[in-house]
């Protein structure tokens, strides 16, 4: 008789510690998921329909999600080159550099979005010279996409430095020496090293940038199809006890964010088969 089972693992306590995962991750994530799920079978069809379809909603829905994007994008340009500079070269200042970078980390999102806003409002130290050349970043779309840049940019950084820190030098010194100019060798060689990491680090920056709220509210404005964002617009209808409301929009919100996430991770899996096959 042939005996079916698990292999015995050199490090014992696989199932017990399977169970607490599990556990854990139903209790955290998938009870309340589900919950949120069931809330909205409250609500008839077009009841769902006509709150998510509400121009109001849809303005948010773009405003969140587009400039989510865009954050992730500018904050994956610069983080790449700030871990670059950070790994490859030693300087004056770099560790307290490097531990600038967890700023946004540490520091309640409502202490960041204070002073964002208060720098870049039209009397701040950086607002007031913008606002003289016609630049308006406090209260509208363009002060969101500071506040998320700033939130994401960390995630970039950190996730990119441990892959530079693990590049084999050597390939880039033998490209050299066969004759290959730096833009070849950042096109063949350094840049397919660091795009699953850069990618990783671009999808936890556009997590975070979706349900950010405390350092947008400040420095948005918070006006109705202008620069509300979606999470606002969740806490806006819990205060005024339209729970329903609430509910329908964090489910739009869950599954487009759970779409675009799967979306990105597929990527990832299509460019690392590309680049290390």
């Amino acid at each position: 008789m042939v005996r079916i089972g698990l292999r015995r693992s050199i490090v014992p306590g696989f199932l017990p510690t399977l169970g607490i995962t599990l556990t854990y991750l139903s209790l955290i994530v998938l009870v309340p998921l589900a919950g949120l799920i069931l809330k909205s079978t409250e609500m008839s069809l077009s009841q769902f329909l006509g709150i998510i379809t509400n121009p109001r909603v849809l303005v948010a829905f773009k405003i969140s999600f587009g400039i989510s994007i865009l954050a992730g994008l500018i904050s994956s340009f610069f983080g790449l080159i700030v871990a670059w500079v950070l790994v490859r070269y030693r300087f004056p200042g770099r560790r307290i550099l490097d531990a600038m970078i967890d700023l946004p980390f540490a520091m309640p999102t409502a202490v960041s979005g204070i002073t964002l806003a208060t720098l870049y409002s039209e009397h701040g130290w950086i607002g007031s010279y913008l606002h003289q050349i016609g630049i308006k970043v406090a209260f509208t779309p363009l002060g969101i996409l500071l506040a998320l840049v700033f939130i994401g940019f960390p995630f970039i950084v950190r996730g990119v430095e441990p892959a530079l820190q693990e590049m084999d030098k050597d390939m880039e010194e033998a490209a050299a020496c066969l004759g290959a100019s730096r833009a070849q060798t950042i096109k063949k060689i350094i840049f397919p090293q660091l795009t699953p990491a850069l990618i990783t680090g671009f999808t936890m920056a556009i997590a975070r940038a979706l349900g950010e709220y405390g350092s947008v509210i400040f420095i948005a404005g918070n006006i109705p199809y202008i620069s509300e964002i979606v999470p606002l617009l969740i806490i806006i209808k819990l205060e005024q006890f339209d729970y329903l409301g609430a509910t329908a929009i964090a489910v739009i919100m869950l599954l487009a964010s759970f779409v675009m996430l799967l979306i990105i991770n597929l990527f990832q899996v299509v460019l690392r088969r590309r680049f290390y096959q």
